[in-house]
C-alpha cells in the first residue's frame, strides 16, 4: 500500500486521487439518471396534457398510448437498477464483512449542516469538515427510497388497478393517483434545482463533478469536500468503508476540475 507521504515526494508530475464509487455504483447511477429522466420526460406530459410543451412531447413519443408505454419502460428498468443496487450493497456486505456506514444518519451530520448554515450567513469562519457523505448526499441517497416507496407503489398499484381493487378501496386507488403524479413533480424539482445545483452549477465543479464518470475525485477536492474522511486516511493510511484507495496518476490524467 502506498503511503501519503511516498505520493507527495513521489514526484512534482504526480497527484494522489481517491476513488470513491466502483463500477457498481456508477452503473446504478446512470440507470438512475436515464430512467429518471424518462418517466419524467413521459410522464409529465399526462399531468400536464393541456399544456403546450406537453403535447409536443406526447407526439414525441407516439400520443398518450406511446408516453405511457415508454412510461413503463422506464418504471421497470428502474426498479430493475434499484433491485439490483440492494443485491449488491448486501452482498458486499455479506462477502467482504464490510458493512458500510457512511450514509447512516449520524449526530456529525446535523452538526455540519447547521455549521454550514451558519458559515453560508457569515456566522463562523470555517466550514464544516464533512465525512464520507455530506447531509446534502445524505437527503440525495435515501430520496431514493422515499421516491420508489411513493412513486413506485402507488404507479404498480395503478397499473394493476383489478388486483388494487380487490383489496382497497377506490377512495385508495385516487389517493395514489394524485399521489403518484404530485410526488413525481417534487422529485423532478429536486434533481434538477437541488442535485443539479450540488453537482453541476456549484462553481467549485461546474461543469459537473465527474465522479459520477470515473469514479475518482481529486485530493484537492476531497479536502473541501470531505475533509474528515480525507484526515482519517492520512491517519490511518488504509481503505475507507472499503471503497476508497490512493493512487498516483499523471496530474493531465484527472478530469476532476479544481475548486475556483
Amino acid at each position: 500500500m502506498i503511503s501519503m507521504s511516498l505520493v507527495k515526494e513521489s514526484s512534482s508530475n504526480t497527484q494522489v486521487k481517491y476513488q470513491r464509487w466502483n463500477i457498481h455504483h456508477r452503473i446504478v447511477h446512470f440507470g438512475i439518471l436515464s430512467t429518471f429522466t424518462l418517466c419524467a420526460l413521459t410522464g409529465l406530459p399526462l399531468k400536464f396534457h393541456y399544456k403546450g410543451w406537453a403535447q409536443v412531447l406526447a407526439k414525441f413519443f407516439g400520443g398518450g398510448d406511446g408516453l405511457l408505454q415508454w412510461h413503463l419502460v422506464g418504471a421497470v428498468i428502474l426498479f430493475i437498477v434499484c433491485a439490483y443496487h440492494l443485491v449488491y450493497s448486501i452482498s458486499y456486505a455479506v462477502i467482504k464483512k464490510d458493512f458500510s456506514v457512511g450514509t447512516r444518519p449520524t449526530f456529525k451530520m446535523g452538526r455540519d449542516m447547521v455549521q454550514n448554515i451558519k458559515y453560508f450567513l457569515g456566522k463562523v469562519e470555517e466550514p464544516p469538515k464533512f465525512d464520507r457523505y455530506t447531509y446534502k448526499e445524505f437527503l440525495d441517497y435515501w430520496a431514493v427510497f422515499w421516491g420508489m416507496a411513493i412513486i413506485g407503489g402507488s404507479g404498480l398499484m395503478m397499473w394493476l388497478p383489478e388486483w388494487t381493487m380487490k383489496y382497497f378501496p377506490r377512495w385508495v386507488l385516487d389517493s395514489y393517483r394524485m399521489g403518484h403524479s404530485d410526488e413525481a413533480v417534487l422529485a423532478v424539482l429536486v434533481i434538477f434545482i437541488w442535485h443539479f445545483y450540488n453537482v453541476h452549477f456549484n462553481p467549485d465543479f461546474f461543469p459537473m463533478n465527474y465522479t459520477w464518470w470515473d469514479g475518482n475525485m481529486s485530493e484537492e477536492v476531497m479536502e473541501h469536500e470531505h475533509g474528515a474522511e480525507l484526515e482519517r486516511i492520512k491517519v490511518n493510511n488504509e481503505l475507507s468503508f472499503g471503497l476508497t484507495r490512493m493512487t498516483i496518476v499523471d496530474e493531465s490524467d484527472i478530469n476532476t476540475p479544481g475548486l475556483k
